[in-house]
């Protein structure tokens, strides 16, 4: 009898170490195109480990944003109601179209041989998993003169929208004022 329950044993002991193993054989390899998202999340750890060397900048003027209506203002809430709510827009966009959005975080900027994607980069409670959220301008500006410093803390209100890029809808904000 105990020497059927060591079999037993054994044999569940080596079920565990087998099923804790990566098995990659007959999987089909998946497309590893990137997203605008990981692109500004990986800008956005790269420019953390940049010297604090001024990178544009030079003509930034900030917008005036005393007396802007928003409907959230993510500027008030705890670190961990804005990781909450910045990933319930990205989870539930459509519930957030037309709404005017108000965000502080860290300026960032993708820059594509198409055009720019202007960020502002959103870090939770513990700073592990920063979020981004495209903005447009409402009035042009010219990059990188007429915009901050890279990394540096901008303060960002716009409408709320989503966009299809080939097949993948982004979500940014619309007629932007930054600060």
């Amino acid at each position: 009898m105990k020497r059927i329950i060591s079999i037993l044993l054994s044999f569940i002991i080596c079920l565990t170490f087998c099923a804790c193993s990566e098995v990659d054989a007959g999987r089909k390899k998946q497309n590893n195109t990137k997203t605008v998202d990981d692109i500004l999340n990986e800008a956005a750890d790269d420019e953390n480990q940049l010297s604090s060397a001024p990178i544009g900048g030079t003509d930034f003027t900030a917008d005036n944003l005393d007396g802007e209506k928003c409907d959230i203002d993510l500027t008030t809430m705890s670190a961990t109601m804005v990781y909450s709510e910045v990933n319930n827009m990205m989870i539930n966009p459509d519930d957030y179209i037309g709404k005017v959005i108000k965000m502080d975080g860290q300026f960032s900027v993708f820059e594509s041989g198409e055009r720019n994607y202007f960020a502002c980069i959103i870090a939770d409670a513990t700073s592990c998993c920063s979020q981004g959220i495209e903005f447009i301008l409402k009035k042009e500006r010219q990059y990188p003169g007429e915009y901050p410093k890279l990394g540096s803390k901008i303060t960002v209100i716009g409408e709320f929208e989503t966009y299809l890029e080939g097949d993948r809808k982004y979500c940014q904000l619309k007629n932007a004022l930054i600060s």
